[in-house]
């Protein structure tokens, strides 16, 4: 697992869906500085309209289809919903390509009416970059660069909590913006306050007879600070600020050869943001300059040396990139503008025009294929090849590609083969449609650049929308990406891991402090058994855990007496529901520094079982025991939430001791957390046999939590529940996995099933209806709302499927860890040994998805145990009363 050690990017191809303009196919430029070429395929009416592809708004396209590894993706275009007029755009790497320099492209276009169709189709190249502009510097010989975000030590003088976990992935102190080398630098309020430091070594290749040192930094106009200088300079320096950067210099003498340290300490003063420092012979300081050098997005157009082809030369970029395409009629055009949304619409209709001129410094270049006839009936499909590498290389692919359809299909047809889609039987066929729509959804939601750790990577996000890490949404992504492939789940998992012993954060954090991640290991470990990955993510998982539990001295989750946990210094939202009634109350009166939520602790008291059961497994009993110590210490922190009369666990309101004063009501007096938050100790499997009772018959009361499409965030019998909120009101997947699997725990497997099966029948008459997948759907009509190709909490959707309909599933609750499996080549037999945490005798269930032309019997340690056919043509599995841990036979009769 080396690969995976200090890198938070994705083991995926240069070329991919990429893109966060126009939909097309995408390539890393210059994945140093976070430059993407886009390949943006348009299609249109002639003279009539174009429908720009935008991947920020709903604009007429559906992701289709995908492999796992994208070296195969296609996206729907609807011209004239719905699957009258359309084009299925697809982009392949040749299967015949030994590097990854090409991508192949199709765009099959579709005329299902019974009048002939005039289309058009544009190839849209451009070069986008990020927003910030470094600077550029010029040393002279022998100087030295040293980067204020190189430091061995930094400390801000005033504890912040988010300065020791810091979000985004970002360093202690960084600041993003054009200017800097690099495009960081130290700020943050860095030297606004005495004590603020920063500790650097650095080295010199030769001695300076007469050194100085230049500090490069940026302060608004008229703001000063002062700073002390140890090391290997001596000095208090003044710095003041001219509301750009500046260079403060000092001269320090003669400096030897070899390594030295330099400590910076405010004295005091306004905040300043340093970028760095040179250190470089006296004479020779005026050959140190910065400056801002914008390359043009402009490329140099040239037409390649075979027919229907073009060579784009960038400025900035040794390499080249080639279009070829097969279509003789066709014109090249050229718009000069940052976006095309509204200047490509308003002139669709200058037929002659080559050059069009709007807003902004960008530039796309316009391959327009036209017109392109479809008789009533009808499709056609066009071909075309972009390529990168030197003029020659480029030159030569161009001229090998052979775009005739018979060549071309195959090669698609070839690449189409490696889209890995799961088996299921007849029962399943109804919701393939909409699960093939949410497979394409997650295997594309990926975009570059994003930014992490000083490098530029590629990222699963939730939708094109979030340009940033999601922690909470990612460990939904991985659970999705796991019923499509294990290696993207995985790469999804250590995208959000820190290393052992990290300084900035614990894991990469940014929104919702939900451990799902942990949930995630769980499930790839009952998958794959990897003793590999166990070793790899258990210390970094428990960094992980142990900050959100408090255990890291740097926390302030568990800074009550009562061991209950919030993190409302880190994130305003406990448990991802942004507008939960409770939760807004808290911060609207300002009670964050005497109010828990109740989901915090329980997701970190079940985070604390399944790493226990992983110690155990890597034969850690020390830290086992640790864990098994906070599962008792947050169980019997949670007793006092519970509220009789409300028969839910409740906000806790403290005193000034850190103490149970009592439980946060509504206004009304009705306990304020009717909903899924004040069900989640459920989820951490701590509950009395009554409270549990309780808690189930809130789930599933038609006038509490159950609705027609699932379970509503809050109970809808609550004097807080609204029908417009963005949570409250509506019916989300995610929260109803974890009460799924909890559910299987609890022996009610009849229950579990109708969570799943709601969740899958809301989400077909969905996407058949819309072909959207939905963030949430709204509880009084059913239908989706949010962004449209969500790919994050949605993806819950997959795992249920795999559970009730693909042969060779085995599904067990949260307390499962599968210690060996086996499954018959034909999925009609199964052998699993399986530790549970606890040891009481209880209720448990399993689904077991077996080969159906055979009837079976189940047995738990030996002996017989209830199992019953799912409609579904899964096997539940009952064990009543059983002990929790042992062998599961499930074998034809």
């Amino acid at each position: 697992m080396q690969h995976l050690q200090n890198t938070h990017d994705l083991r995926l191809p240069n070329w991919g869906p990429y893109t966060k303009k126009y939909i097309g196919v995408s390539h890393l430029a210059d994945p140093k500085r976070g430059w993407r070429f886009d390949l943006s395929l348009f299609p249109g009416f002639y003279r009539r309209k174009v429908d720009i592809p935008s991947v920020l708004w709903e604009s007429g396209y559906h992701p289709w289809e995908a492999s796992a590894d994208l070296n195969y993706f296609c996206h729907r275009h609807e011209l004239q919903w719905k699957d009258e007029v359309f084009c299925d755009i697809a982009f392949a790497k040749p299967p015949a390509a030994r590097d990854d320099s090409a991508r192949l492209w199709r765009c099959e276009c579709v005329n299902a009416t019974a009048e002939p169709q005039n289309i058009v189709l544009h190839l849209m190249a451009s070069l986008q970059k990020p927003p910030i502009v470094p600077a550029t510097p010029e040393f002279p010989p022998n100087a030295v660069w040293l980067d204020a975000l190189d430091y061995e030590e930094m400390t801000f003088a005033q504890f912040r909590a988010l300065d020791y976990l810091v979000p985004d992935l970002l360093l202690r102190g960084e600041v993003r913006g054009g200017g800097f080398v690099g495009g960081s630098g130290l700020g943050k309020g860095f030297g606004a306050a005495a004590g603020d430091q920063a500790v650097y070594q650095f080295h010199l290749e030769k001695s300076l007879d007469a050194a100085t040192l230049l500090l490069r930094f940026r302060a608004p106009q008229g703001k000063t600070t002062r700073l002390q200088l140890r090391g290997g300079v001596e000095n208090e320096v003044t710095l003041r600020g001219a509301g750009d950067f500046a260079v403060h210099a000092l001269e320090i003498g003669r400096l030897e050869s070899g390594s030295h340290r330099l400590e910076i300490a405010s004295l005091g003063g306004d905040e300043i943001e340093l970028d760095g420092f040179v250190v470089c012979e006296s004479g020779a300081v005026r050959e140190v300059r910065f400056e801002l050098r914008g390359e043009s997005s402009h490329p140099t157009l040239s037409a390649g040396s075979v027919p229907n082809s073009l060579i784009l030369q960038y400025p900035g970029l040794k390499a080249c990139y080639g279009l070829r395409w097969g279509f003789d009629s066709f014109q090249i055009r050229e718009f000069h503008c940052d976006d095309l949304d509204i200047l490509m619409r308003h002139q669709v209709h200058k037929h002659t025009t080559k050059v069009f001129q709007g807003e902004g410094e960008g530039h796309f270049s316009d391959v327009y294929l036209h017109p392109i006839p479809l008789d009533p009936h009808s499709q056609t499909s066009i071909y075309g090849l972009t390529c990168v590498g030197s003029r020659a290389e480029v030159e030569a692919q161009l001229a090998a590609f052979d775009a005739s359809p018979a060549v071309c299909e195959a090669q698609f047809e070839s690449a189409r083969a490696s889209i890995a889609a799961p088996s299921f039987g007849a029962e399943g066929e109804k919701y393939e449609f909409s699960q093939a729509r949410m497979r394409a959804t997650l295997l594309c939601n990926v975009v570059y650049p994003a930014y992490a750790r000083r490098s530029h990577i590629r990222h699963s996000t939730p939708g094109r929308w979030w340009d940033s890490l999601y922690t909470w949404d990612s460990g939904f992504i991985g659970l999705g990406l796991l019923e499509l492939d294990a290696q993207r789940a995985v790469d999804c998992l250590n995208a959000y891991m820190t290393e052992p012993g990290d300084p900035h954060a614990a894991y990469a954090h940014h929104g919702s402090p939900v451990p799902v991640q942990h949930y995630l290991f769980l499930e790839l470990w009952n998958r794959t058994q990897s003793r590999e990955q166990l070793e790899h993510f258990y210390p970094r998982l428990k960094g992980f855990y142990e900050f959100l539990a408090g255990r890291d001295v740097r926390s302030r989750t568990r800074k009550f007496a009562s061991n209950l946990l919030q993190t409302w210094d880190y994130f305003y939202n406990s448990g991802g529901w942004d507008d939960y009634p409770p939760q807004v109350h808290v911060h609207d009166q300002k009670l964050e520094e005497s109010v828990t939520p109740v989901t915090t602790t329980a997701h970190v008291l079940r985070a604390a079982k399944i790493l226990r059961l992983a110690a155990l497994q890597l034969g850690e009993i020390g830290d086992a025991e640790e864990y098994a110590a906070d599962i008792d210490q947050f169980r019997a922190a949670l007793a006092p939430a519970w509220d009789e009369d409300a028969g839910y666990f409740s906000y806790v309101r403290h005193d000034e001791n850190g103490q149970f004063e009592g439980i946060l009501r509504h206004q009304s007096g009705a306990n304020f957390n009717m909903g899924l938050d004040g069900a989640s100790p459920l989820i951490a499997g701590v509950c009395s046999t009554e409270q549990q009772k309780r808690l189930v018959a809130h789930l599933f009361s038609e006038r509490e939590l159950w609705t027609p499409i699932g379970l509503s965030t809050v109970d809808q019998s609550a004097p807080y529940y609204r029908k417009d909120g963005y949570w409250n009101g509506a019916v989300w997947m995610p929260h109803q996995w974890f009460y799924w699997k909890t559910l299987l725990d609890l022996g009610e497997g009849a229950r579990a099933e109708q969570i799943a099966r709601t969740g899958l029948e809301t989400w077909r008459a969905e996407v058949d209806a819309s072909y959207g997948c939905f963030e949430h759907f709204i509880v009084q009509s059913g239908r989706g709302a949010g962004w449209h190709q969500f790919g994050g909490l949605s993806a819950p959707v997959l795992g249920w499927f795999a559970s009730y309909f693909t042969p060779g599933t085995l599904t067990g609750g949260l307390d499962v860890w599968v210690g060996a499996r086996e499954w018959s080549a034909d999925f009609s037999s199964l052998r699993a040994g399986i530790t549970q945490a606890g040891e009481a005798p209880r209720d448990f269930d399993f689904v077991a998805v077996m080969n159906p032309a055979f009837e079976y019997r189940a047995r738990w340690d030996g002996e017989n145990v209830e199992t019953a056919w799912l409609a579904s043509g899964a096997l539940q599995i009952h064990c009543d009363g059983r002990s929790p841990s042992g062998e599961l036979l499930v074998e034809r009769v």
